[in-house]
């Protein structure tokens, strides 16, 4: 019986690491489209540094990566900025993606 109660022990672990893992990989995704854009308003440091915590609380306060989606476009919109948003989620795969190398070189 302690061996079952061990994995089991085992796999809520993993499952409560994967879960906190993803959840910083998409929070250093967030904050690096929020960057990305953020260049792209041509906002000053200190604008770019609030608009990067604006993007990744967007996804808190209205859920998931639709949310990120839709703010980031609706102010890259208003700033005049030509884009669309295929080119918005291509962005943030690829942000995803260099989020998730950042964080495994840091471990």
């Amino acid at each position: 019986m302690t061996d079952f109660n061990d994995r089991q022990r085992a796999e809520e672990a993993k499952f409560a690491l994967d879960e906190e893992t993803a959840f910083r990989i998409a929070a250093r995704r967030n904050r690096l489209l929020g960057l990305w854009a953020a260049e792209r308003m041509q906002l000053t440091p200190e604008e770019t540094d609030a608009y990067a915590r604006e993007v990744i609380h967007a996804e808190f306060e209205d859920g998931g990566d639709e949310a990120v989606i839709r703010k980031v476009l609706g102010d890259l919109t208003a700033a005049g900025v030509d884009t669309n948003e295929a080119d918005l989620r291509t962005a943030l795969e690829e942000q995803g993606v260099i989020a998730r190398r950042q964080l495994m070189s840091e471990n």
